[in-house]
């Protein structure tokens, strides 16, 4: 069986009107994007997309968009002309690959209702071929093991029977920007692909404190990123903020058991001014109620008090297990516990405060002027996408 198509399937743009032609435009862009290098054609339509194959293998198409937002599953369709005898054999090739005492069913799509058969003629013949041919089968109309699809449209008849399940949500892009605070831990990849699943466009934030933190800890962070991206499509870029002088000035200054939420006070201002320059609406943390000491509801309370931007924490009610899980799915987990500590671990006090009072903190803070350190931060931020690094390599190649 060669396959000729892959049908698309939409995820929740199926539940916009409107504005449904906005958020189709921005998935094909998006599958365009993660096409790159297959010789296809792309037809997104109202409700559904079709790619035509020209040649290309089915499985390595559908495996380049399966993690495109905006997509519930795709299939591979054979489309065949307007034939019985085509129908009859398709449908017999298909149902060869089920399991001897497995059920199915003859589902059928009528758009071209000027073809002279109806549904029911059309589930009878096929059902009753199938039974014919291929022993040990039974149908089921009701909970069926397959189902084989049958499309009558005006251009052909299209038939398919596996469904491959994909992300689903909305198109990176239609959701607004944001700004992804990444640790390099387990759940800060994990919430950022979250987000990025309701069509939020991510750009990303790392603190790194050298010679404290090891150059293995930026790349590792950067590795995350280039997961992140090839799963989604993206290019996600990164933001490196050079933390040392602050860090150290946190240290010197702060109380032990204060500094951890002075740390991720002075974080989040650099991120919410960040946030500001490229036009962000929000940042993303992964922060997990009662995780740690800094995600007390306190001492959120006490690090959120310097900023008026929003701050969406989408793993904030989940299970660590269900965080790890979410994180090995995504394939992030392997990379999330290479080794290597970041700023907040490097400087962790041993003993932090749970339930630090923001009047507390900001007396502290007072002692010291960091708004010239901030600033400099800011000015020493370096940048990192997969798309700049590939050109780097490609370039570095010619010399």
């Amino acid at each position: 069986m060669i396959y000729d198509h892959i049908l698309v399937r939409y995820g929740e743009i199926t539940l916009k009107t409107r504005n449904r032609k906005m958020f189709i435009n921005a998935l094909r862009q998006n599958m365009k994007r993660a096409l790159t290098g297959f010789s296809i054609e792309l037809a997104a339509q109202w409700d559904r997309a079709y790619i035509t194959l020209n040649g290309e293998d089915p499985d390595a198409v559908m495996d380049a968009i399966e993690n495109v937002n905006g997509i519930l599953s795709v299939s591979p369709v054979a489309k065949l002309e307007k034939s019985e005898e085509a129908m009859k054999d398709t449908a017999v090739h298909f149902a060869e690959e089920f399991t001897k005492g497995e059920t199915f069913k003859i589902e059928v799509r009528r758009a071209d209702k000027s073809y002279h058969l109806k549904t029911f003629d059309i589930q009878y013949m096929l059902g009753g071929y199938v039974l014919e041919n291929v022993p040990d089968l039974k149908v089921d109309v009701k909970h069926p093991d397959h189902q084989i699809m049958v499309e009558v449209r005006t251009d052909g008849i299209y038939m398919y029977h596996e469904v491959r399940q994909c992300i689903g949500g909305l198109p990176i892009g239609t959701g607004g920007r944001a700004l992804l605070m990444l640790s390099g831990g387990i759940d800060s990849p994990v919430a950022g692909l979250e987000v990025m699943k309701k069509g939020v466009e991510i750009e990303a934030v790392h603190f790194h404190s050298p010679p404290y933190t090891s150059p293995e800890a930026t790349e590792k962070v950067k590795h995350l990123v280039d997961i992140m991206s090839k799963r989604t499509g993206a290019d996600i870029k990164l933001h490196i903020v050079p933390f040392t002088e602050l860090q150290t000035k946190i240290y010197d200054w702060i109380p032990d058991n204060m500094s951890m939420t002075t740390t991720r006070r002075i974080m989040l201002i650099i991120a919410e001014r960040l946030a500001e320059r490229i036009d962000g609406k929000a940042i993303v943390n992964g922060e997990n109620l009662g995780q740690v000491a800094s995600q007390t509801l306190t001492s959120m309370h006490a690090i959120n008090a310097v900023t008026n931007f929003p701050v969406l924490r989408p793993l904030l009610t989940l299970e660590k297990n269900e965080i790890v899980e979410m994180a090995r799915r995504y394939g992030t987990y392997e990379t999330s516990v290479l080794p290597f500590e970041d700023c907040c671990t490097i400087f962790k006090p041993k003993s932090p405060k749970t339930r630090p009072l923001v009047e507390k903190v900001e007396k502290f803070e007072s002692k010291v002027d960091f708004e010239p350190m901030i600033e400099k931060a800011l000015e020493g931020i370096e940048c990192y996408s997969v798309n700049e690094a590939e050109e780097k390599e490609a370039f570095s190649s010619l010399l």
